[in-house]
């Protein structure tokens, strides 16, 4: 699972980093993005700018936008068999941008703590997305996202049983334009080890309401 994770790099290096045009007025860093929330993506549809999507799929067809509420992510091993996400894996996709998610990792049955992985280089990253708009009765229109996730890799795989599909640089724009759903599928695997890292962090992270720099600090815990 991916609950929470951070993007909050200057707009100059976005732009950089994703090449991609970002209105400042519409972006803001945030240290703690959460379910439910307006988040930057890029989407197949405007793959030249930063869009921001409502984080939680409602499907076109959904009666109630409530129902995005429970997906916020997507297995990578079922996403193209699952109602929900068949369509929009084969027609929208977009990347979910990043500096860095949060996981909590289970001490005991009372008590777990939070961790933030990164890319070892503090660089930037995407993570494989897919989107759907939905429109209710009076004509609201919301667009929305889910991340897909997959098996952990060797970092992970000591923090939690799940981990956000990161695609490597060279296959973000595959995500976005690439139609062999079979050549996709072969993107959704765990990103290298190797390239990342991860810290404990604060507690402050498990209230959305907070979202500020003080997230990112490590923090130590003794138990």
């Amino acid at each position: 699972m991916c609950g929470r994770f951070s993007f909050s790099p200057l707009t100059k290096i976005i732009e950089d980093r994703f090449d991609v045009k970002v209105d400042s007025g519409q972006y803001t860093p945030r240290f703690n993005c959460a379910p439910s929330q307006d988040l930057a993506v890029i989407s197949n549809v405007n793959p030249d700018e930063l869009s921001f999507y409502k984080w939680g799929l409602i499907p076109f067809w959904a009666k109630d936008k409530s129902i995005g509420n429970k997906m916020i992510n997507a297995k990578a091993e079922t996403i193209n068999i699952k109602t929900s996400f068949k369509n929009p894996f084969k027609r929208k996709r977009c990347l979910v941008l990043s500096d860095g998610f949060y996981e909590w990792k289970k001490i005991n049955p009372k008590e777990k703590i939070p961790y933030r992985i990164k890319m070892e280089d503090n660089s930037l990253f995407a993570m494989a997305g897919i989107w759907d708009t939905w429109k209710d009765e009076a004509g609201e229109m919301i667009n929305s996202f889910a991340i897909i996730t997959t098996s952990p890799n060797e970092l992970m795989e000591n923090i939690h049983n799940r981990m956000p599909v990161i695609l490597e640089k060279k296959g973000e724009k595959a995500w976005l334009n690439e139609t062999d759903t079979d050549f996709l599928q072969s993107l959704l695997k765990p990103f290298p080890a190797k390239k990342m890292t991860a810290y404990s962090i604060s507690k402050l992270v498990n209230y959305p309401k907070n979202d500020s720099p003080e997230i990112l600090k490590p923090a130590t815990y003794n138990f």
